[in-house]
């Protein structure tokens, strides 16, 4: 007597549904497998090693408004002495720690935004008349080290705030800043802008200089 249940003729059906599903499982987790590999692969990360850090500046400058000297110190001990004219009594010299950030090598010279300069014109670099002298050590803006067309000045007070040197100590004194801040220039490059006083050069320190006005 024949059956028809549908046991009998499921039962080979569910199986090879079974074996197809596992087939196409297996497949599909291989594809998945091979994606993440794919997609979670990192190329190496390479970063410029860091520079080492500048030594301290083996300088470091004070001026006595007093006694209008400049004093430079290297290695915590005093190395040399120049006098200088500070500001008057009525445009006096600011007191104050800073850092020599910037050096100009035969600077123009532009009128500050202060009435007593409210009158004046540009002065090119090298020009007679320009106040700027030969080179500037910029530590406060507008007020500076720097030469001076006026030697005569030399030890009074008399300008308008900015500490004044003659021209040889303010180009000696730009060298020694530069170097000491670790900024080198070959010796043809100092020859240049000593010589040729029309061409104004502008270096900024990466390392200032500390100076302290007192």
């Amino acid at each position: 007597m024949r059956s028809n249940s549908p046991t009998k003729w499921l039962a080979p059906v569910v199986c090879v549904l079974l074996a197809t599903a596992c087939v196409v499982k297996s497949g599909d987790d291989t594809a998945a497998s091979d994606t993440a590999a794919v997609g979670t692969t990192v190329p190496p990360v390479t970063t410029a090693p860091t520079p080492p850090p500048l030594p301290p500046p083996d300088m470091r400058i004070e001026v006595d408004l007093t006694a209008r000297q400049l004093h430079v110190y290297r290695g915590g001990a005093r190395a040399e002495s120049h006098p200088v004219a500070v500001g008057s009594a009525e445009w006096p010299t600011q007191t104050g720690s800073w850092g020599i950030s910037q050096v100009v090598w035969n600077p123009e010279w532009v009128p500050p935004d202060e009435s007593w300069a409210k009158d004046e014109s540009p002065k090119d670099p090298g020009a007679p008349d320009n106040p700027l002298g030969r080179a500037q050590l910029v530590y406060d803006p507008p007020r500076s080290i720097h030469g001076t067309n006026d030697p005569s000045s030399i030890g009074k007070a008399v300008s308008h705030g900015s500490i004044r040197v003659t021209n040889e100590v303010a180009t000696q004194l730009a060298r020694a800043v530069m170097e000491a801040a670790g900024v080198s220039r070959d010796e043809a490059w100092f020859t240049q802008v000593r010589e040729n006083r029309t061409r104004k050069e502008v270096v900024d320190l990466p390392q200032p200089i500390p100076i302290r006005v007192y």
